[in-house]
């Protein structure tokens, strides 16, 4: 680590003192906004209601009021308080609409849908988290010049501001547009929403002056665990309506004694009599391996219901009408392209618009999607202007009012009850736009849009031999999810294999010096390594490969995937950074240097154990002890009272 402009501050007449407390003090504002609590051996005990919202927010009724409409009956737990925004949107988008599904007078639903959550980013915080962004970008600023952080002039002031707020590294050539519009960004994506799972019930009551009990459950989670809840709705809802209040109290205190959901573990969850057996996913999973199957436990009586997977969805069960357009549409999800999705059904829409975002696993969909959406949501106006291009969202809709509000999308897909041509599922067929006009409206895809690679026949023909064959849907979906996997995979290999060249080597990381920096992306040297390194090394799909890779750069998929792999090489520099200094003797290092370039090597070593702490860094232990080691050793060496000033800060 160099000390770079140090010994001007010594040329302006700065007293040794006051230069350390500036470093101190400087460095100390990064950390004030959040405290960060690493977590110890021994965590303390949970709070009321911790395990509980470690799955669920809160469990919501919605009744209809024949004077307000739609209303809130409860919410449990009791302490829970919900915004208005909050309670408004949960209340409309629990009830189908009442042009959707079957005109049937009794019945039952179950649906998914997307409620904005007003309590992760108010206005208030908000401008409050700008300006401390911003204030921290200028301290960057300051510490870049004063104290020999380096910063890369060709590209003016690229900023690394560490603010150990969500783990975001933020990257600003103008500090406060851009940072403004990286947290506007992150709040519309799925940390600013919660997602609600439903069940609808509609019965023919004489008491009620309306001639109808309806009545919705909800279950409001950050974790979307489509299977697990609606499973866990198929066994609460009906007794709820048999015991009310009292049956909501007890499966929620059961929740609250539910183990963690932890990434990667099995989990038995009893709920009303009935042990649920689940498997959380994890990041280190394999691709495409088989689901959770019955586990051999003789012991647990009755038998556990196990779900195979709490958030994959049966894919051939939601395509399976629009099967030979899985191309296309897999290409529509792969470009973020804003897409309405027309159901008879809250739960045909929902489970639709949930399975194309799953197309292109194991890339993360980055746009914006809501599975259920009516024209009471708060953004009604912005989707549906005409002064502007549609967002990058998928909307599932109901009400055929949307069929004249969307004209001017570029996507809409229009799906019917599914209709049998024999033993095949009749297909709904690609058309153009112009010819979404009335409220009757066949079923179809219309869009404009021209596929850049080739349609696979023989995995649609595989399909249709599956279906004529009676090939259990189950083993469908695997066929479907892996036919879209292997796509997908073909396309980001080319992607990884160049974003791996763009690290440096690991003979240039030096104890003395920071990290050195990321190579940029260059989109047309990546293309040139399509020739001898392309998606044709692993996919037998023909077709315009680089006119999609270049449509991809343009989306908001190829900025959220670029971004999280860049702070995943940060991190790995880090760790790399880290194992050199470990393996550095700066003891000798430090007989050689000032007093406030010492002070100046603390301050940055402290600062590198605590990311590796708060970000979990896969650093060795012993290699961490060895550094704090290292550290209480330096920091002795110095004089009495700047000993005293850095164990105060």
């Amino acid at each position: 680590m160099h000390a770079g402009s140090v010994p001007c501050a010594h040329a302006c007449g700065l007293e040794r003192g006051a230069v350390v407390m500036e470093l101190l003090e400087a460095r100390g504002r990064a950390r004030t906004a959040k405290r960060y609590t690493v977590p110890g051996p021994n965590p303390g005990p949970a709070l009321p209601w911790d395990r509980f919202s470690a799955w669920l927010e809160c469990i919501c009724v919605v009744t209809f009021d024949l004077e307000l409409g739609q209303a809130i009956e409860l919410v449990y737990p009791h302490d829970v308080r919900l915004t208005e925004k909050e309670k408004t949107s949960i209340c409309y988008l629990s009830f189908p609409d009442s042009y959707s599904g079957k005109k049937s007078t009794e019945g039952r639903q179950t649906f998914s849908l997307m409620t904005f959550c007003s309590k992760l980013f108010s206005c208030e915080s908000f401008y409050s988290i700008l300006k401390y962004i911003y204030f921290c970008t200028l301290c960057c600023y300051f510490l870049c010049e004063h104290v020999g952080d380096d910063v890369p002039g060709s590209e003016g002031l690229h900023v690394k501001v560490s603010l150990y707020l969500e783990d975001v590294i933020v990257f600003c050539s103008d500090p406060l547009s851009q940072v403004c519009q990286h947290l506007w960004r992150e709040s519309r994506r799925d940390r600013a929403h919660y997602y609600g799972f439903v069940y609808f019930r509609q019965v023919k009551d004489c008491t009620v002056k309306r001639g109808y009990f309806q009545k919705s459950l909800v279950l409001i989670s950050r974790l979307p665990f489509v299977n697990l809840f609606h499973s866990l709705l198929q066994l609460v809802a009906p007794e709820y309506f048999e015991k009310l209040e009292p049956c909501l109290e007890a499966v929620c205190n059961e929740v609250d004694q539910w183990p963690a959901p932890v990434p990667g573990k099995t989990l038995s969850l009893p709920v009303m009599g009935v042990v649920i057996q689940v498997r959380i996913p994890s990041k280190k999973d394999k691709l495409g391996t088989s689901p959770l199957k019955q586990s051999n436990q003789e012991n647990l009586l009755p038998a556990p219901l196990v779900i195979p997977t709490v958030h994959e969805l049966d894919l051939f069960g939601c395509f399976q009408s629009i099967l030979i357009h899985i191309q296309m549409l897999w290409e529509l999800m792969l470009l973020g392209e804003p897409v309405i999705v027309m159901a008879a059904s809250p739960k045909i829409s929902s489970d639709l618009v949930l399975a194309l975002t799953s197309c292109i696993e194991p890339l993360r969909y980055c746009c914006d999607y809501r599975p259920y959406f009516t024209i009471h949501d708060t953004e009604f106006k912005e989707y549906t202007t005409r002064t502007q291009a549609p967002p990058n969202v998928i909307l599932g809709v109901t009400n055929p009012f949307f069929i004249k509000t969307f004209q001017h999308w570029p996507h809409v897909i229009r799906i019917g009850d599914v209709r049998m041509s024999g033993d095949l599922p009749k297909q709904i067929k690609a058309k153009k736009l112009m010819k979404l006009r009335t409220l009757d409206t066949k079923p179809g895809i219309y869009t404009s849009y021209k596929t850049f690679l080739h349609k696979d026949k023989a995995f649609i023909k595989r399909l249709l031999k599956g279906i004529q064959r009676k090939r259990p849907p189950e083993v469908q979906s695997v066929i479907v999810r892996r036919h879209l996997l292997e796509l997908t995979q073909s396309f980001i290999i080319p992607l990884e294999r160049y974003v791996a060249s763009l690290m440096p080597l690991q003979r240039t990381i030096t104890a003395w010096k920071n990290p050195p920096q990321i190579h940029p992306f260059i989109k047309e040297d990546f293309m040139k390594t399509l020739e001898y390194a392309g998606p044709q090394l692993t996919s037998v799909q023909k077709g315009d490969w680089e006119g999609l890779y270049r449509r991809f750069f343009k989306s908001p998929n190829f900025d959220g995937w670029f971004r999280m792999r860049y702070q995943e090489m940060c991190k790995k520099l880090e760790i790399l950074h880290l194992e050199v200094l470990c393996e550095a003797d700066l003891l000798m290092w430090v007989r050689e240097k000032s007093e406030v370039e010492v002070v100046d090597l603390v301050l940055k070593l402290r600062e590198k154990l605590i990311k590796a702490r708060v970000h979990q860094l896969s650093v060795r232990a012993d290699l961490l002890e060895k550094l704090e080691l290292y550290l209480e050793t330096v920091i002795s060496s110095l004089p009495d009272d700047l000993q005293v000033m850095l164990h105060q800060h």
